[in-house]
């Protein structure tokens, strides 16, 4: 179903409301717009938020007269905090994402979730937040720039990609970017069934979610990758050039993204770690670092 049409939306809204459910994982999110050929924002927000908004509408629907759908999972993003985060961020932080479609998305999205619980008729509602995905199967804008792959559509990026060219990294000549935290998408997929089977029943929880060890700045991970790094005097010069890239087609990284990778962008996940418990290094085995070398090596 495409969920940014109406159409779509109401289809999702019938199979919850009728079909036997006992939890839901939703999944369904726009972030590359590139990738999936989404570039309007409108229908961005439509398959984000409004599709969202729909879809615990019918849980409510569906729990209206007892408990039948017990628990609604919803994987939001590090990027609903914000950029710019002056340390590791607990879940009460506020939600402070702005710029970048995909992370106000997640922050509108995100607090649906929470304002909704008191109409779920009993249906328990984890949120996670994620750092960036990381891991041999993940092919997202920030790992392609970490890797100096061209992620844009055009001409050039299918000559670079041919050649085995490298697009350099962007960085000011005052820093090596922002620390950043990883998580592989095998540990999330674990986290998922870890949910589905240990939930508290008609509780809010909203952990965050990061792989183990120590942030890496972002030029730390280029070159971890073996990417050339450029360069450039201020952020606003980069702001230029990447905007240049994606009008041209060659790069897929949003230039609004840039304050989410140049600045400092980690996590506390103690609370998560403590819920695990002994369960912790079974579910959540890989560390920042090695998510992230699974990602490069392939």
């Amino acid at each position: 179903m495409d969920l940014s049409s109406k159409t779509g939306q109401q289809g999702l809204r019938r199979i919850v409301e009728n079909e036997r459910l006992d939890a839901i994982l939703h999944l369904a999110f726009v972030i590359d717009p590139v990738r999936t050929g989404i570039l309007d924002v409108d229908r961005m927000w439509q398959a984000n938020v409004a599709a969202t908004q729909h879809l615990l509408e019918a849980v409510a629907s569906r729990n209206r007269d007892a408990t039948h759908l017990q628990l609604f999972v919803f994987p939001s993003s590090v990027s609903a905090y914000g950029p710019e985060l002056l340390d590791r961020v607990r879940e009460d932080a506020p939600l402070m994402a702005h710029t970048l479609p995909y992370a106000i998305h997640k922050r509108e999205a995100d607090l649906i979730c929470q304002q909704m619980v008191p109409k779920l008729g009993g249906c328990a509602v984890y949120i996670y937040r994620p750092h960036i995905y990381a891991g041999a199967t993940v092919d997202n804008f920030i790992l392609r720039a970490i890797r100096g792959k061209p992620s844009g559509r055009g001409w050039l990026a299918r000559v670079y990609e041919k050649r085995g060219w490298k697009v350099p990294a962007l960085l000011p000549k005052s820093s090596d970017g922002g620390a950043l935290q990883f998580v592989h998408v095998d540990d999330v997929a674990r986290i998922l069934l870890w949910t589905l089977r240990n939930f508290r029943p008609g509780q809010l929880q909203i952990f965050n979610l990061a792989g183990s060890g120590p942030p890496m700045t972002f030029g730390e991970c280029t070159r971890l990758a073996g990417t050339p790094i450029k360069r450039l005097g201020s952020i606003k010069q980069i702001h230029r050039v990447l905007t240049f890239f994606w009008t041209i087609g060659l790069s897929g990284v949003p230039p609004e993204s840039i304050p989410y990778y140049l600045t400092n962008y980690t996590m506390d996940t103690s609370r998560l770690e403590a819920e695990l418990g002994p369960e912790l290094e079974k579910i959540l085995r890989y560390s920042t670092r090695d998510a992230l070398l699974d990602a490069i090596r392939k």
